[in-house]
């Protein structure tokens, strides 16, 4: 594998990207998975990240807030770059704590929604600005309400997620990511384990935040929210970026084969 590319410490700011990827490499054991990725995402852009199974798109997604740690490469989130080192043959933090405060800038949304159980709809959206973040509780409480009713489901604040359908489960994940006041929203695969009936309210609240001007990266099959809502699309293929435009463009005219082939794919 490459040495290139590898963290430093340095705190060199990119103040033009709200998120920059540069040469990002990572290896599972002996399969390379993302093999020099590069990528930007600027203040209100909202980023289709394609590709097939296996293609690299959710690890990519995971090194961003350090769910996974790279091997080599550059990333910075509002201009602050990671700073990684090497430990015997792994990269790991050289900061934790950087780590830590980098994350409350992020807000993640999964594709299992990864709701508390034990926790009602409000708990699990104020479990992170009260406990992580310290902030008031009673406004906490009040912010959560709001973002409750802005995703439709206010009426279920106190109900546990095991009560909730899979839609609205996910879209109590969105408002406790918002929650966090986050600078860059990351959705991997946010609608791939819904019931097909449910997939639209998801999206609609998606293309909501979008309309807003947040930042947003999405690991997404829904090919209409990425022609429609997107500005750049992304296409990943084998751990690298086989295609990269604004989606008018790229729908419209791909100039790769590998891309056409995706695209011929999705639509059966």
């Amino acid at each position: 594998m490459s040495g290139r590319g590898t963290f430093s410490a340095s705190d060199n700011k990119d103040k033009s990207a709200a998120v920059s990827v540069k040469d990002l490499r990572k290896c599972f054991g002996p399969l390379e998975v993302l093999k020099g990725i590069s990528l930007e995402a600027h203040e209100g852009d909202v980023v289709s990240i394609l590709g097939s199974s296996g293609s690299g798109k959710s690890t990519m997604l995971r090194c961003l807030n350090m769910l996974e740690i790279p091997d080599s490469g550059e990333i910075r989130i509002g201009g602050e770059m990671y700073a990684l080192k090497k430990s015997g043959h792994r990269t790991v933090p050289a900061d934790r704590r950087q780590v830590d405060r980098m994350r409350e800038h992020i807000g993640m949304v999964f594709q299992s929604f990864n709701l508390w159980s034990h926790m009602t709809i409000l708990e699990n959206v104020i479990e992170a600005p009260v406990h992580v973040q310290k902030r008031n509780r009673a406004e906490c409480i009040a912010e959560a309400e709001a973002l409750l009713e802005r995703v439709g489901i206010a009426d279920k604040r106190n109900f546990y997620p095991a009560h909730l359908s899979g839609g609205q489960q996910q879209r109590a994940a969105i408002a406790r990511a918002l929650a966090q006041r986050p600078r860059v929203m990351l959705f991997d695969e946010p609608t791939s384990a819904l019931d097909p009936e449910l997939v639209g309210e998801v999206l609609k609240v998606m293309r909501s935040l979008a309309e807003e001007g947040r930042t947003m990266l999405v690991v997404t099959h829904e090919m209409g929210f990425a022609r429609d809502v997107s500005n750049k699309v992304v296409f990943l293929h084998k751990g690298v970026v086989e295609e990269a435009g604004a989606p008018a463009e790229l729908f419209k005219q791909p100039k790769s084969e590998r891309f056409r082939q995706f695209l011929a794919h999705e639509r059966h």
